[in-house]
């Protein structure tokens, strides 16, 4: 039964408040009829007792307290669904922005999602290419795996987001199961046409369904805009099969958001000012990525979000990292010396590599290659940091050929660039190249057979015009007199 309700009892913030209401929900729909005004549209989000508050998702500006109609409706927040939605533009609130029309209807959704079995989840395995090799071969990402991007103020995630809708692949023989889900959160005016202008000139915005709140839209828009870019990607995934990767840029203004709701609400504040029921209301989004039994299609989540003050220990990075499966930490320090992707290798990991690479996935030897990099790369920070104390001119040979590979690694690893797409096996011979400007006997993670076979010394010295004499001959040198 639907009910309405004439006049309110308190206008708080993005909130409004009614007394002795009955037999209404939890994130109960609800329309808000205004003398002279088009309607404006909420949820229920508290309940106590009879008082019931309401979130207005337009605000709560020029509303009155004496003939304002409330009325439920009896169901959550819903969205419209459709394989057409692919290539379509939407807002916050899941309406159609790109002036082509209404969605037609093949089903509604409870934008909220419905919860998995645990039991029905399938392990994810399979990677997804992005084409930049140090995700791809370091911190690769698993279809169905959730793999945030931990950035800070003024750094290229945005375009590195954009790389990544545009590069972004899963095997050939399913490519045409692929598509992505890109929404973003609190962006001006200039960032979202930069996303809207990269996709169409690239090509890809046939594939993809996108989600814009901008930062002068309200904030409770802002708090839906994931749920309905995962409702999407749930529909695509498990009702069509697709292989759905889904960007959430940027998760810091979607829990800014989220705390200024929670202050308008009287909510006793954690740390920082945020609820403390933030690690469950960003678990109910995160969670929502994955495989199951009953569909061939799989969900897998980027949410990208920038650290205040670059503090990797701050709630919303320090919660992501607890509920997510890795991370790849973008380093200011890369990004200063104009390295692009600036992504830090060290602090970068993800947890399901290990079981979607290899033999029958990417190649079979791509979990020695990542291992030694790592290694080799870590390496190179301790001869960095001994030659800051001694000088350069005082460290061992093999120190200063450590010192030379990390120039190397990131001058042609890291350092990609915005328009190149590199293959995973041109990647992978890449790490090699790198790896055979080190003396064969410091490659201690890997095989011996398949050190044999990837090893080149000789090829990679004329790759990278590398003068080596002065070193073999100290290396020799130390050798004799030993």
């Amino acid at each position: 039964m639907n009910l309405q309700y004439i006049g309110l009892d308190e206008i708080k913030g993005p909130l409004i408040f009614l007394d002795d209401v009955e037999g209404v929900g939890f994130e109960e729909m609800v329309e808000i009829k205004l003398p002279d005004q088009p309607s404006r549209f909420g949820r229920v989000v508290q309940i106590e007792g009879k008082r019931v508050a309401i979130q207005v998702f337009q605000g709560t500006q020029n509303i009155s307290l004496t003939n304002t109609k409330t009325k439920f409706s009896g169901h959550p927040v819903e969205m419209s669904l459709s394989k057409e939605i692919l290539g379509r533009i939407f807002n916050g609130s899941g309406k159609p922005i790109d002036g082509l029309g209404e969605v037609y209807i093949d089903e509604t959704r409870n934008i909220n999602g419905h919860p998995l079995n645990p039991v029905a989840r399938v392990y994810p395995r399979n990677f997804i290419q992005t084409g930049i090799s140090s995700i791809d071969a370091l911190t690769t990402l698993i279809r169905g795996q959730k793999l945030p991007i931990f950035s800070g103020s003024g750094m290229p995630h945005n375009e590195l987001a954009v790389q990544i809708v545009k590069q972004a692949k899963i095997a050939e023989d399913q490519g045409d199961n692929f598509c992505i889900v890109f929404a973003a959160m609190g962006v001006k005016n200039d960032v979202a046409d930069y996303f809207k202008r990269q996709f169409e000139e690239a090509g890809v915005m046939h594939k993809v369904v996108m989600f814009l709140n901008l930062s002068n839209e309200p904030i409770i828009e802002r708090t839906l805009t994931p749920r309905f870019a995962l409702t999407a990607a749930e529909y695509l995934a498990f009702k069509h099969d697709m292989h759905v990767l889904t960007i959430l840029t940027d998760m810091t203004s979607y829990c800014e958001a989220l705390r200024e709701f929670s202050s308008s609400k009287g909510e006793i504040p954690g740390r920082k000012g945020y609820p403390g029921y933030l690690y469950s209301d960003l678990a109910s989004l995160y969670e929502r990525a994955g495989i199951v039994k009953s569909a061939k299609g799989s969900v897998t989540q980027i949410p990208i979000l920038t650290m205040p003050n670059d503090d990797i220990t701050h709630p919303i990075p320090d919660l992501t990292g607890y509920i997510t499966e890795g991370q790849i930490v973008l380093s200011r320090e890369l990004g200063q010396v104009g390295i692009y992707p600036p992504v830090g290798i060290l602090p970068s990991l993800s947890r399901l590599m290990k079981d979607g690479i290899g033999d029958g996935y990417t190649r079979d030897d791509h979990s020695s290659v990542s291992n030694q990099l790592f290694a080799s790369y870590a390496q190179v920070q301790d001869a960095r940091s001994l030659a800051s104390v001694i000088g350069e001119d005082e460290l061992s040979p093999v120190d200063r050929k450590y010192i030379e590979f990390g120039k190397l690694f990131e001058k042609h690893f890291l350092d990609q660039g915005f328009e190149t797409n590199r293959d995973i096996i041109d990647t992978l011979d890449l790490g090699w190249d790198l790896l055979s400007v080190l003396p064969k006997d410091e490659l201690h993670r890997v095989d011996e057979k398949v050190l044999d076979k990837f090893y080149h010394h000789e090829k990679a010295v004329e790759r990278f015009n590398i003068v080596t004499k002065p070193i073999i001959n100290e290396l020799k040198g130390d050798e004799r007199h030993e």
